[in-house]
């Protein structure tokens, strides 16, 4: 790939993109929803065993139901978000292996393994995570990732009867502003990294 993201679109995806945790009052389609997902799917898994489950919460009902499940400081912004996605990881990944990864019997190397099922899953619905995020502000919207919830009572609500396992959820809309913090440092790249 010999092109390169202009400057404005590293901006818009890194260098400019914060963190929200205030909304405008202006909806998210559901095409835009969509949209999110036909993006992050192209990026790579490991084996393209592709964990991540997304559940979209935009209606009041369900805003309800997700409320006893967070903790205390993100229930205000949670509720004013206009959609808040769950992003979960499927412990079963390792059956859509027949149709993801043809080439070989993967799914048989997964079986009765269960540290290797839990491992890879978190570890790649992680990854479709960071995907997730970049998608959302490529497509012009601001996000509100948080760890900030139970994720034992929030799995038994919206995932009863599946092998789902929330990993993160992240607040989605157009973001207010004038009521960011100040942005925190980073760390620079000679303290972070290393070119051996």
């Amino acid at each position: 790939m010999a092109e390169t993201l202009t400057d404005t679109g590293l901006d818009l995806l890194f260098r400019n993109a914060r963190t929200y945790t205030a909304w405008l009052d202006k909806p998210v389609s559901d095409g835009t929803l969509r949209d999110i997902y036909d993006l992050l799917r192209w990026g790579p898994t490991s084996a393209n065993c592709s964990p991540l489950r997304i559940v979209y919460i935009k209606s009041v009902e369900a805003k309800e139901r997700l409320r006893p499940h967070l903790s205390a400081g993100n229930v205000d912004k949670t509720m004013a978000a206009p959609a808040t996605a769950i992003l979960a990881q499927d412990m079963a990944f390792y059956d859509q292996f027949p149709r993801l990864f043809p080439h070989r019997d993967l799914r048989s190397s997964f079986l009765g393994k269960d540290d290797l099922i839990r491992d890879t899953a978190f570890r790649n619905s992680s990854l479709q995570g960071g995907y997730f995020i970049l998608a959302a502000r490529a497509l012009g919207l601001d996000c509100g990732p948080m760890s900030g919830f139970n994720n034992k009572t929030l799995d038994a609500e919206f995932f009863p009867n599946r092998p789902f396992k929330s990993n993160f959820i992240c607040n989605l809309g157009y973001g207010d502003k004038d009521k960011l913090h100040p942005r925190g440092p980073r760390l620079e790249f000679d303290e972070a990294c290393n070119v051996l």
